[in-house]
């Protein structure tokens, strides 16, 4: 019998940009400030680096959104690099990021959430793993209803963590005493890197954007809304890392920022608002990451399910529920193997997530160099080109996003030479469960 569910096309514009917002914006925005600086040498090429990788981001976001326009299908990259560059290719960027990069960075965002989390009650440390866990069943649990469900927790979070980005960004406009650019980091607390390496920290920070694509099937319009909310939610999302930037550098000294590290942002709001602000942080902190497990849970099993459809995963993966029209088999199936690597891995799973976004970057240049396949290419029949999205500024916009993941890629090899080669190796483990799914699935 042919499968007669499907998935539920209820998410709109909002739904769509919280998405993309809520899923980047976690902790990092709160803390990543020093680290920039340090690494930068100066507050002018601090901003100038989060200004860079945002343009640089917003370039890719505006050549993936053509991308999505013309292939709105559910699964995201995967299904953009199957339809580009065939079935071995798309299987292999989805089985990195289902089996390996999923479980590990929803497990690396939990664990924080559940550190920070003892620490705000007290509680002893060993008890964070745990609460991890229950952090992950509960995000779980939301994603087991409708679909409306969790595109509403990921509004209320989403607007949630917006309000201390503003605070932040108006207190260091407009009350801040130290003058935002040309302050020099001294040497006794600077460890270099340079420029380039600023911007590269930058980068990873604005990663996430893309798994939106991955639930194209839920959008009530995906030719219209995908790119809309790729496009509006990136520009969102950098004018806040750069306005959160510019008002803790306006507040501080740098090397008063550097100094403080993680603390720095913590330092600002308790300036402004004392002992109590800096509590509210942390349990505004606490929820913005909880809105981020939330944008991964709800993008990575469509991954999963989409592959199982194409008869490439296991097939209980492609079930949906009649009752909610969710994936529920790949949603239990990715928190269950978060939560394993949470218990039995937990010091690793950063690691592993940081290994896999190196072959993540090599697919994701192979998306971009995608929009000039499909230029070549004629679109369907229902299309009308008059108001198709198409990339602005082609080619100029597809080559930034090329050049900068060019950047990333070679940046990645040249510093963690051992970790890229692990990453392909990962990569290439999946090989032989490709072939063995195709075989079976060109069985009679």
């Amino acid at each position: 019998m042919p499968q007669q569910v499907e998935l539920k096309r209820s998410m709109g514009i909002w739904s769509g940009l919280s998405l993309v917002v809520g899923t980047v914006i976690g902790s990092g925005i709160f803390f990543k400030q020093a680290g920039v600086l340090q690494t930068a040498g100066s507050s002018t090429l601090g901003l100038l680096a989060w200004l860079t990788g945002g343009i640089i981001t917003l370039a890719a976001g505006l050549t993936i959104a053509e991308i999505g326009a013309r292939l709105p299908k559910t699964g995201g990259l995967y299904s953009y690099i199957e339809s580009l560059y065939g079935p071995v290719a798309g299987f292999l960027t989805g089985w990195m990021q289902v089996v390996i990069y999923a479980p590990a960075v929803i497990a690396s965002i939990a664990g924080y959430a559940a550190f920070l989390t003892a620490n705000f009650l007290g509680l002893p440390t060993s008890t964070a793993t745990w609460i991890a866990v229950l952090y992950v069943a509960f995000i779980a649990g939301i994603n087991l209803f409708e679909n409306r469900v969790a595109a509403s927790f990921q509004v209320i979070t989403t607007s949630i963590k917006l309000i201390p980005i503003a605070i932040l960004i108006i207190y260091g406009l407009f009350f801040g005493k130290v003058n935002a650019l040309g302050q020099t980091v001294s040497d006794t607390v600077s460890h270099g890197g340079g420029f380039g390496m600023a911007i590269l920290a930058t980068l990873f920070a604005y990663d996430g954007w893309i798994l939106l694509a991955n639930i194209a099937g839920e959008l009530k319009n995906p030719r219209r809304d995908l790119p809309r909310s790729i496009v509006g939610g990136v520009s969102l999302i950098v004018v806040a890392y750069v306005g959160v930037s510019f008002g803790v550098y306006h507040a501080l000294p740098s090397d008063q920022i550097v100094a403080l590290q993680n603390n720095a942002t913590f330092a600002v709001v308790r300036t402004a608002f004392g002992d109590f602000g800096g509590r509210a942080l942390s349990i505004t902190i606490i929820i913005s990451m909880l809105g981020t497990l939330n944008g991964k849970m709800i993008s990575f099993p469509r991954m999963a399910y989409a592959m199982a459809l194409d008869g490439l995963f296991p097939k209980y993966l492609s079930k949906l529920t009649p009752k909610t029209q969710e994936p529920t088999n790949a949603i239990l199936t990715v928190s269950l193997m978060t939560i394993t690597l949470a218990v039995l891995y937990t010091n690793g799973v950063d690691r592993l997530s940081d290994i896999a976004i190196f072959t993540i970057w090599i697919f994701y240049t192979a998306a971009f160099f995608g929009v000039f396949i499909l230029r070549h290419k004629k679109l369907d029949k229902d299309v009308d080109p008059a108001t198709l999205f198409k990339t602005p500024l082609f080619p100029a916009t597809p080559l930034v996003a090329i050049i900068g993941a060019l950047f990333v890629i070679g940046s990645t090899i040249m510093n963690d030479f051992s970790g890229a080669v692990i990453s392909i190796a990962l990569v290439l483990i999946g090989l032989p469960v490709f072939y063995y799914y195709h075989h079976k699935r060109e069985q009679p």
